[in-house]
This record gives C-alpha cells, sequence and structure tokens, in this order.
C-alpha cells in the first residue's frame, strides 16, 4: 500500500519507534498522521499533519470513540498501526494484574482495532494494519514469561487476519524488532535482547515503510533473528537447548 495522502494512526506514538513511525509517514506525505497514547509529556509533533489525541486503546469504549472522531474529522482510516507496548519481567508467579495488563495491551488492543475496523475497510475492500509484537514473539524473551507469551500471540492473531482477508484487501505486516533505543529499553543495554546491539527507532521506521509499501507479513529489523527463527523451525528440541544454556550463562551471579 501507497503511503502518500493516507489517513495512519499509530499508537504508543508519543516516543520510541511509535514517535519514529509517525514522523516517517509525514516524510511519506501521508494526508494525516494520528499518534494515540497515554500521555504526550516530552512530544512535538513539529507538524500540522501530525495530530496527538490521548487514548487508552485497551479500553474498546474509548478506542472506539477516539476511531469514530478521526474518521469524522479526517476521513476513514487507511493504514492503524498498534504499536503500543510495556516490558515487566518476570516468572510464571507473576501477578495476575501484570499478566492483564501485558495482554490487554499486546494483544486486545490489536483485537479491538481490528474489530473496529475491519467491516468498513471490507466495504472499501481496501485497509492496512501495522501490528507491532517483538524478536521475542517469533523467539523467547528468557527473562519475562509475560512479554514472550503476549508477543507469541500478537504474531498468531496478525496471521489470523492475513490468512482470512488477505485477499479482500486488507494488509496486514508484524513488526519483531530486537532491541531497539527507546525509553522501554533505557537501563537494558546488557540483557539478552541487546546482545546484538540496539537499533535506532528511525532505522526500524525505515524497514516498517518498505514492508507496508511491498504488502511484506514479516519485518524484521535485526537480520539475525530470521537465522535464528529458522534454527527453532528446523529444530524445536535443539533450540530450547540452546535457549537453556544462554539463560543459565546470563544469569549466573
Amino acid at each position: 500500500m501507497e503511503i502518500e495522502n493516507k489517513v495512519i494512526v499509530v499508537t504508543g506514538g508519543s516516543g520510541g519507534i511509535g514517535q519514529a513511525l509517525a514522523t516517517s509517514f509525514i516524510h511519506q506525505k501521508a494526508k494525516v498522521v494520528i499518534v494515540l497514547d497515554i500521555n504526550f509529556d516530552n512530544f512535538d509533533s513539529g507538524s500540522d499533519k501530525l495530530i496527538s489525541k490521548v487514548c487508552d486503546v485497551t479500553n474498546e469504549k474509548e478506542l472506539n470513540k477516539i476511531i469514530d472522531e478521526i474518521n469524522h474529522d479526517f476521513g476513514l482510516i487507511d493504514i492503524f498501526c498498534s504499536n503500543a507496548g510495556i516490558l515487566s519481567l518476570g516468572n510464571e508467579q507473576t501477578s495476575r494484574e501484570d499478566w492483564n495488563k501485558n495482554w490487554n495491551l499486546h494483544v486486545m488492543s490489536h483485537v479491538f482495532a481490528a474489530k473496529k475496523l475491519i467491516p468498513e475497510m471490507l466495504k472499501r475492500g481496501s485497509g492496512y494494519f501495522v501490528n507491532t509484537s517483538s524478536a521475542a514473539g517469533l523467539l523467547s524473551h528468557i527473562d519475562s514469561v509475560t512479554y514472550s507469551t503476549t508477543k507469541h500471540a500478537a504474531i498468531g492473531f496478525a496471521e489470523w487476519i492475513a490468512i482470512t482477508y488477505g485477499k479482500q484487501g486488507i494488509g496486514v505486516s508484524i513488526l519483531c524488532p530486537q532491541a531497539v533505543e527507546t525509553a522501554m529499553t533505557k537501563g537494558r543495554e546488557n540483557e539478552v535482547s541487546a546482545l546484538d546491539g540496539m537499533m535506532r527507532p528511525e532505522h526500524v521506521a525505515l524497514d516498517v515503510i518498505k514492508a507496508i509499501k511491498e504488502e511484506t507479513f514479516l519485518i524484521s529489523p535485526h537480520e539475525q533473528v530470521l537465522g535464528y527463527f529458522q534454527n527453532k523451525a528446523n529444530n524445536y528440541s535443539r533450540w530450547i537447548g540452546g535457549m537453556q544454556k544462554l539463560k543459565e550463562r546470563l544469569n549466573k551471579p
């Protein structure tokens, strides 16, 4: 899908990957880019085509209301980027509250957006979703059961959308980066996800732009991840053994 003159929404867009995406869409001559987040304390749009709106995307009614406002004020949404995310470390003893926070943000916010937008997109025969998962969704995050599990689920949902509606004009890409230099990863430079280096969010945004234009499903900005993913598919048990050894090595005092 071309980006020029499109109405685009980016969630979690007040910083990091989301802000880089929003800025890149403006450079690609989008009609308007609406950024949704829970706060905009350090946000500077720098363009009258970049609009910020406070929204908790885990609240279905609130998200639906914002989408209705956008459709009315700017035209029907062409591209919706579900990018909002959190990272909390923990094992199976993680509280139900933390499980719910991760599930609602990494999975249900994607579901809510699709539930609201797909009927209208089907009528037009056109629409596009960019859903942010993580390399942890393809592989794992050895220090966070909630992040790993919910990011896997995000990929599963994106796959289902692509399979079910891809022949009816609805495109979807799933973004699966490793460590990116954002507020969420600050202070985590020595964790496993950063072993292959930290990437700038602007680099990730360029890969997303390319994927939308080419309508590519999997976006893997860190090239090494595809190799790891292939190794996992080739011999699942061997891959798990390797991850066990990595966890033991990294968790040594």
